[in-house]
């Protein structure tokens, strides 16, 4: 793990060493996280960057899709992430209509975001139409990440989850809508669910880092939503997920022996009585 420069401690992962790692060709390694805890782990385990994302909404409040999700309950959600972290850069997702009326609503609330809890970026979905709302809050200051291909906020206007680019026009599109957003000041730009090859190319053409999720192995880093990776998340397993764990199941059996012991009057036991 990389020193601070005082000896004293991790150093903090900023856009500028993001894009260093592009420039070096070291892979971004990057997940979700809601809580302080798991925040916690993800950092300690070198993560480095964290997205708290409006996926949150599925996998944390249960709901079918991003929507319901308020910028209120970001803000929240973000506080406890930052808390828990020393290392990792914290992105936070602007979610659905806090920033799609007008740029000007929008760069108010990233503002709003980035003041109340401590981030160090925030995200948009979409390419040109909101260019100059990312050039607007660049200029303000406040890094911003982009978030192209299938985009969740916009998943009643496409009918599903289903890939993006996958035809010429959609591909070019999706390049043109990168170059768009480099140059309105996007530090890096997310590729959700696109082919391999046009990621790679999207990769390729740019100079800000991407970042994959479903795109292939072409990206600058990846990211996936920890609750898929962990095997906590069971409603469904994506394709492009990779389980490293069935945590459902340990908690299971975890939870389900403590019930026992309580039920048998196994627990507590003596030494865990005063």
């Amino acid at each position: 793990m990389t020193q601070s420069a005082a000896g004293s401690g991790p150093k903090k992962i900023t856009t500028k060493v993001i894009a260093s790692m592009k420039e070096e060709g070291k892979k971004i390694a990057c997940l979700t996280a809601y809580d302080f805890l798991t925040a916690r782990f993800l950092d300690q385990a070198g993560v480095d960057l964290i997205l708290v994302g409006d996926s949150l909404g599925m996998v944390f409040q249960g709901h079918e899709t991003t929507i319901p999700v308020t910028l209120e309950e970001m803000m929240y959600h973000a506080k406890t992430v930052v808390r828990g972290v020393h290392r990792a850069m914290i992105v936070v997702d602007m979610p659905f209509m806090s920033y799609q009326a007008n740029p000007e609503e929008g760069f108010r609330n990233a503002g709003r975001v980035m003041k109340e809890t401590g981030a160090g970026a925030v995200k948009f979905e979409g390419g040109e139409r909101v260019a100059e709302l990312v050039f607007k809050t660049t200029q303000a200051g406040i890094p911003v990440m982009g978030h192209l291909g299938l985009t969740p906020q916009s998943i009643h206007q496409f009918g599903g989850y289903t890939p993006r680019g996958t035809t010429a026009g959609e591909a070019k599109r999706i390049l043109n809508d990168a170059l768009t957003l480099q140059q309105s000041g996007v530090f890096a730009i997310v590729l959700e669910k696109i082919p391999a090859a046009l990621a790679a190319k999207v990769s390729k053409r740019l100079d800000i880092p991407t970042i994959g999720i479903g795109a292939g192995n072409g990206c600058d880093g990846q990211i996936l939503v920890v609750a898929d990776m962990l095997g906590l998340y069971e409603e469904f397993q994506p394709r492009f997920v990779r389980r490293y764990a069935s945590l459902a199941d340990v908690v299971r059996e975890s939870v389900g022996k403590y019930v026992r012991d309580v039920k048998d009057r196994k627990f507590p036991s003596k030494e865990e009585s005063y």
